[in-house]
């Protein structure tokens, strides 16, 4: 669109007469404006919802719904109400004029229709309708500078009691001592602590960096391996149909051979060959239904550079990451398959989130459930196996403030308070040295708390496992 008609606006004409519409469309083309046109109250509703006009020419008299109906719905719909209407009718009475104005027009052109009357009044209410919103903007900006300033005051009013309450302290440890080595070991003692915690910011920022820099070059290398594994494999998956169809003649073939000589040597074990070769078959189609499973979790799971909040659903989202950990989920040579019990809400809607940061959080959280399992198991060697200590429990619902809930338990140890009052913060790990570094779950925090505004809290007695409930929004501010 050129500059000429962005300055001018988009004008909505609706009238039923061809003529008319013609007559106005050329005219105020010419003048730089661009117009849409339509014919019925109807039409003229759908195309608001979705290109809405800064201005709407409206014929009063026009089949199906008049234009007083017509106005009378688009001021009643939220995202049009602002535009200005304006009725072109030949209808002169006070009462049509007075309805009109009722029904939320803010002017009114009786026909025939002159030229310079329209121009001179589509100019007038575009520039009356955009001083509104500028006066709007300008009062929302100032009232959004009269909150800063307030809380701006308020900020120092608590800074100068802080402030004061500190050197009321200092004078009175002053008074009591003239110690001047004692006052500046306490300095050195502040300054440490400043230094300490500016080291934990630069902790966090650092953990912050390199899990970005891991999952993008992580997102990259699964989009590559996915692209390159899925072609091979639509290869395979598309031709097993025709090879078990081939193969299917082949046996019917050999079966009519069996009709005609029913006694074969006995080398020759045609049932037992065909029932193996159908068996192959069948297992060639389950591997490739796994294998077509897996690519889609990866590309699912793999986060991409730049991306956007969009619906996404939850549970596809729990389940491809649970695709993914499948063979960590499978039983080891020190304990049994760890079992996954899932409880969804069948009413959780989808939720607006960076599906591959949410897929991240998941990730984090169920690997750190399965290594929780099996430190259970590794430190019982010898001993008593644990009741119940092979399964994770995953419930999702729908909480009354209208957000999305989703709790993670495992059957593991659990942690002490010390350590759960930690446990989100960047190189903080129970597992042993080497092993983790202890910035999944501050990554995880950061993800749900800072990006997506929800909460992440840990819950755990020792010796009853862990669990971890996540809050989302459905709807991002």
């Amino acid at each position: 669109m050129s500059t000429l008609l962005l300055e001018q606006g988009v004008i909505l004409i609706v009238d039923d007469n061809p003529n008319n519409l013609a007559f106005l469309f050329d005219f105020l083309t010419e003048l730089g404006f661009k117009v849409l046109v339509a014919r019925t109250g109807e039409s003229a509703l759908k195309k608001v919802e979705y290109s809405a006009p800064d201005l709407i020419l409206l014929d009063a008299i026009m089949p199906e719904i008049d234009g007083f109906e017509t106005c009378r719905r688009l001021k009643a719909n939220p995202s049009a109400k602002q535009i200005p209407v304006i009725f072109m009718t030949a209808l002169n009475s006070t009462e049509d004029k007075v309805k009109a104005f009722s029904v939320g027009a803010v002017d009114y052109v009786i026909k025939p229709i002159q030229n310079e009357e329209v121009l001179a009044r589509v100019k007038a209410h575009l520039s009356i309708s955009r001083l509104t919103r500028k006066l709007q903007e300008q009062n929302i900006q100032m009232q959004q500078e009269i909150a800063d300033r307030k809380q701006a005051q308020a900020n120092l009013r608590q800074l100068a009691e802080q402030l004061e309450k500190r050197v009321a302290e200092r004078t009175a440890e002053l008074s009591r001592t003239n110690d001047r080595l004692q006052a500046q070991v306490k300095d050195r003692q502040q300054m440490q602590e400043s230094l300490y915690q500016s080291l934990q910011e630069l902790q966090q920022t650092q953990s912050l960096l390199i899990q970005n820099e891991k999952m993008s070059a992580l997102g990259r290398m699964l989009v590559g391996i996915a692209r390159e594994i899925n072609e091979p494999v639509n290869f395979l998956y598309g031709n097993l149909a025709r090879v078990r169809d081939s193969t299917q003649s082949i046996l019917n073939l050999l079966d009519l051979y069996h009709q005609s000589y029913p006694h074969p040597a006995p080398a020759i074990e045609l049932q037992q060959i065909a029932g193996d070769l159908l068996q192959v078959l069948e297992s060639m189609q389950l591997g490739g239904d796994r294998i077509r499973d897996l690519v889609r979790s990866l590309q699912f799971f793999s986060p991409q550079e730049g991306e956007e909040m969009k619906p996404i659903d939850i549970h596809e989202c729990l389940d491809s990451t649970l695709m993914i950990l499948q063979t960590r989920l499978k039983s080891q040579r020190h304990r049994p398959a760890i079992e996954v019990i899932k409880n969804y809400g069948p009413n959780l809607p989808s939720v607006e989130c960076c599906g591959g940061e949410i897929s991240q959080v998941f990730m984090n959280i169920l690997t750190n459930a399965i290594d929780a399992i099996e430190e259970c198991y590794i430190s019982t060697t010898g001993g008593t196996i644990p009741v119940n200590s092979d399964r994770i429990q995953i419930v999702t619902e729908l909480s009354s403030r209208y957000t999305a809930i989703i709790r993670i338990t495992d059957s593991g140890a659990g942690v002490a308070e010390e350590v759960r009052e930690l446990i989100f913060d960047p190189f903080v790990t129970t597992k042993s040295a080497g092993k983790n570094t202890g910035i999944g779950l501050s990554i995880s925090w950061y993800l749900i708390v800072e990006k997506h505004g929800g909460s992440l809290q840990c819950i755990s007695t020792p010796g009853q496992g862990t669990e971890f409930a996540i809050e989302l929004p459905l709807l991002q501010q």
